[in-house]
């Protein structure tokens, strides 16, 4: 399954509405950043979790762990606007967030 490409031109439109549904996450321009709380190996998990569906949506995000922390960054700082794709994966990256800290 691709995701569209389409680009948000307007600021009221349905990507900043199911942006809106998303707690978390942080709009810096045309980029998403959310910050994870999780250990070394839940990182691992997630990131393997958030390349696959990446790959899938043909999507590049940034992925850095810092101070305990998994950082993540959807979007090019240089692109005209988010795309629906983005904000897709940064909603898969929440149901994967929630997978890999119940884990046992």
């Amino acid at each position: 399954m691709r995701a569209r490409k389409r680009r948000s031109t307007t600021g009221s439109d349905y990507l900043s509405d199911a942006l809106a549904q998303l707690g978390g996450w942080t709009r810096d321009g045309v980029q998403l950043r959310r910050d994870l709380a999780c250990d070394d190996s839940q990182h691992a998990a997630l990131t393997e979790r958030i390349q696959v569906a990446a790959d899938t949506l043909s999507i590049r995000p940034s992925i850095r762990r810092v101070e305990g922390h998994t950082q993540i960054c959807l979007g090019d700082r240089d692109g005209d606007a988010l795309t629906d794709g983005e904000v897709t994966l940064a909603a898969r990256i929440e149901d994967f967030y929630r997978t890999v800290l119940e884990r046992p």
